[in-house]
């Protein structure tokens, strides 16, 4: 299958046809993703919590960044893969924001890159467009703001606060963003929004009305346990599939049944005798 583009995402929008979006953030997961056929994959910023167990995002650094999108590339070559631009590595300036999205064309070869805020990170955005490099904006739920949210809540639930994240998103089309990643609002706004914008608009947790849809994998899978958002369904339980597997082979060490003959590597014929000698020749030590 082919990769898509940014051409085929807005060909997938006009005629209606769902993009399928999850995060990833190494090979293994990356290349089932790019197997089942997903559309994009984002090496998301998320990876602070569901691989490096903090607390939140902002600890995440470019570096971390590119090494995890440059382990997705590898598993996913097909696969339109975005890069998530970590905190403080496009807010600080325009400049800041090209040569960090830079890095992440440069360094790991993604596809796109993504970054939260609406008309506040516009100059960044411009920027970074005008460089040549497709841009996802993000509103709503902006985890990387939000102290200043009032925590992990959702947004636009009242029709001042809803019209702000509608003028967020037109300008983020505006500004020459490629997509839009709308987090935690009430369903009519997330249709209100995929409605007037021309460039496909994602929805994590804003309803069924939008051009598509992204899951943290770690959630999807069922092993990212700290915590649910509401808007999660699990289409697995890993979690418990991994911890019965490992108890299992902690009773099987402990018990001797692990490892069996069938385990094991033979020496090639008539060697074992000749070590045997070897050893008796060398004596005790």
């Amino acid at each position: 299958m082919a990769k898509k583009t940014v051409l085929d995402f807005n060909e997938m929008k006009k005629k209606g046809d769902k993009i399928t979006f999850l995060t990833a953030y190494d090979f293994p997961i990356a290349s089932f993703c790019e197997k089942a056929g997903i559309d994009m994959v984002l090496v998301g910023d998320s990876a602070a919590m569901v691989v490096h167990g903090l607390p939140g995002t902002m600890p995440m650094t470019m570096d971390q960044m590119i090494q995890h999108s440059q382990a997705v590339r590898r598993g996913a070559p097909d696969t339109f893969v975005i890069g998530d631009m970590p905190f403080l590595s496009y807010q600080v300036s325009r400049e800041d924001a090209i040569e960090n999205a830079g890095r992440f064309f440069k360094e790991a070869g993604v596809d796109a890159i993504k970054l939260e805020g609406g008309r506040r990170v516009i100059k960044q955005i411009e920027g970074i467009v005008e460089g040549g490099m497709p841009v996802m904006g993000h509103i709503g739920l902006t985890p990387q703001s939000s102290g200043q949210l009032g925590g992990f809540k959702a947004q636009g639930r009242t029709a001042d606060a809803a019209m702000e994240l509608i003028e967020d998103a037109l300008a983020i089309e505006k500004g020459g963003g490629f997509a839009l990643l709308v987090e935690a609002v009430p369903p009519e706004v997330g249709r209100i929004i995929t409605n007037m914008l021309r460039i496909p608009v994602l929805g994590i947790g804003a309803g069924m009305e939008m051009d598509g849809q992204l899951l943290i994998v770690g959630d999807m899978l069922g092993y990212f346990e700290a915590f649910t958002p509401k808007f999660v369904k699990k289409y697995a339980e890993l979690g418990a599939i991994i911890e019965k597997a490992c108890r299992e082979f902690g009773e099987e060490v402990r018990g001797g049944k692990f490892p069996e003959e069938k385990h094991c590597y033979r020496m090639l014929e008539g060697e074992h005798d000749k070590l045997q000698s070897m050893v008796r020749k060398a004596g005790p030590r």
